[in-house]
């Protein structure tokens, strides 16, 4: 049975595809698969049990995607997804998400020069051919090859956002749990340790022997599958459409934890790991922990028994990369690393008041409640941003209609907050009093990411020193896999958010996970706050927060170092547009 997930995923690759077809991710049938998407993603009702009437009833989905949609359904194929598949495969897709290669650029370079792949291109650029095309010239082809070289392209090892890895191994993690026999199924690798980008990824499944067949059978005929690469009796590696590779390791339950901790890694961390058991006589593989020469194992069953047995606690997934964090569960000062459970409130959340968002003022607060914040900032786009910007008249009217929704809702606080944008020279939305009538503003680069360093690190500076920013957003304003971020004297930012008070947002939108942990690593040291928000623009956005969590994980952040782990009337005593230090 398809599930909505799949659906989300097919209408997502169309999304892409119909971009390239089109030349243009601004036309009629781009938004109409993207709105079909979204009313997917709402939808509280198992697609594969509705005709394609029914389906044509959902609201955002017209007759034809309807049809594609139930033609998925029925035999896990949409005869437009694979015609457009054959004629822009993976590597040709690839291009399209590098800075400066717009759909309409991609296909002139195909058509002009041949380039069918990310090798093609880089060839090109070498052979300087890219600057005799219309429109590009010699400074369009440095910039797209410095864009190649910022995004880590042009190493061997190309590596999958975890944006689009996550959705793919989330999938695989649900179809393959509703299978008899399965105890549990655990995605590793480098999505576990929530790594930006994944080579590939792993998943353990823990089952019942008789069933291991089944599981293998399943995941080789799997609708996302196009190819099997190897097919075992405990493992199999497929190739998904997209071209990500996928590794299933399938155990008995006793042997999960050891299997869950080899497979996660990191490979250093293993290795160290590997080396301490043998110190102790031991033997530490993917089955478990033996004395030397024993058979049975000493612990296997759990990641946590194997590690008391080596003499530390569990360590959290996020840091397991040979950084010091073994010596600091040995020695007993592993710091307790901020969770989900400590958070109260959300201080980036966006309203359907600005462009981009797509759920009312009312719809986002009762989503903040449910999700159990204690407070939120509402921080709906400034004026300066071009088409999603409030003016100063419909931020008034919005500032009353929070204050009406505070009334409504009094378990929990609303501040009235904005998201200021960060002009070319750190100029902000407003004027400099409107500014200060704010409860909370963040504010955040979305435009001119490729200014020299310097020049980035004195529009920040600007921004930072404006006593109405209680946080920078976003810092880089990087998007993984297709917008590397902008370059800063990143000390000299930290050192002055620290000494005015100002905090670092860690933004959980996976295709943001910005700040990065080594940036959040090196703010907490500078004594600067964080934030860990969702930036949500609608209500199934809130989930975004365990992202940025993870994120900050990464980051050794812990709670204390978090501001928006204060519960509500602790926040509220401690806000200020300059945060005590």
């Amino acid at each position: 049975m398809v599930s909505n997930r799949q659906v989300m995923a097919m209408l997502d690759e169309l999304v892409e595809l119909t971009t390239l077809e089109e030349g243009s991710p601004q036309s009629f049938k781009v938004r109409a698969y993207e709105r079909a998407r979204r009313a997917v993603e709402n939808l509280g009702r198992d697609l594969s049990a509705l005709d394609q009437k029914e389906i044509q009833g959902i609201g955002g989905i017209g007759k034809s995607i309807a049809a594609s949609i139930a033609e998925f359904c029925e035999t896990g194929l949409v005869a437009r997804q694979e015609n457009l598949r054959s004629k822009y495969p993976p590597a040709f897709r690839e291009l399209s998400r590098i800075p400066g290669l717009g759909p309409k650029t991609v296909k002139m370079i195909r058509r002009e020069l041949g380039v069918e792949s990310l090798d093609d291109l880089l060839a090109a650029l070498a052979d300087q051919r890219l600057r005799d095309l219309p429109g590009l010239g010699a400074t369009s082809e440095t910039k797209i090859a410095r864009a190649v070289e910022r995004l880590g392209l042009a190493g061997k090892d190309r590596r999958t956002p975890l944006v689009t890895a996550l959705p793919i191994a989330e999938t695989f993690r649900q179809d393959l749990s509703a299978l008899e026999g399965v105890v549990a199924v655990e995605i590793c690798g480098s999505a576990r340790r929530f790594r930006s980008s994944v080579a590939d990824l792993d998943l353990v499944v823990a089952a019942d022997p008789a069933r291991w067949s089944e599981v293998m059978r399943t995941v080789s005929s799997h609708p996302l599958v196009e190819e099997t690469l190897l097919s075992g009796t405990t493992k199999t590696s497929v190739l998904t459409r997209g071209g990500l590779a996928v590794d299933v390791r399938v155990v008995a339950p006793s042997q999960l934890g050891a299997a869950m901790l080899y497979f996660t890694g990191s490979k250093a961390h293993n290795v160290r790991l590997r080396q301490l058991a043998m110190e102790q006589n031991r033997l530490l593989n993917e089955y478990g922990l033996f004395a030397q020469g024993e058979d049975r194992p000493e612990a296997s069953e759990t990641e946590t028994e194997i590690y008391a047995a080596l003499g530390m606690d569990w360590l959290p997934p996020e840091i397991r990369e040979d950084t010091g964090e073994i010596e600091a569960a040995r020695e007993e000062r592993l710091p307790r690393l901020v969770s989900v459970e400590d958070i109260r409130g959300d201080l980036h959340f966006h309203t359907d008041r600005s462009g981009d968002g797509r759920s009312s003022p009312a719809q986002m607060v009762e989503a903040a409640i449910r999700a159990g914040m204690e407070y939120v900032a509402i921080t709906d786009h400034g004026e300066d941003l071009a088409i999603n910007g409030l003016s100063r008249a419909e931020m008034e009217g919005h500032r009353r209609e929070i204050a009406r929704l505070g009334e409504r809702y009094p378990g929990i606080e609303l501040l009235f907050g904005c998201e200021l944008n960060i002009g070319v020279d750190g100029d902000l939305d407003y004027d400099a009093d409107y500014r200060l009538g704010f409860d909370w503003c963040v504010a955040s680069v979305h435009s001119h990411y490729d200014l020299a360093p310097r020049r980035q690190t004195e529009r920040l500076l600007r921004a930072v020193a404006d006593p109405a920013v209680s946080a920078i957003g976003h810092l880089t304003g990087r998007m993984l896999g297709r917008r590397p971020g902008i370059e800063m004297e990143l000390d000299v930012v930290l050192e002055e958010m620290a000494a005015r008070g100002v905090a670092l947002e860690v933004n959980g939108a996976l295709d943001r996970l910005d700040a990065s942990p080594e940036v959040v690593r090196r703010a907490v040291a500078a004594g600067v706050m964080l934030v860990i928000s969702t930036d949500s623009h609608h209500t199934t956005e809130l989930m975004r927060m365990s992202y940025g969590v993870s994120n900050a994980r990464r980051g050794w952040a812990t709670a204390e170092a978090v501001l928006n782990t204060l519960p509500r009337e602790k926040f509220m005593e401690v806000r200020s547009r300059r945060l005590s230090g």
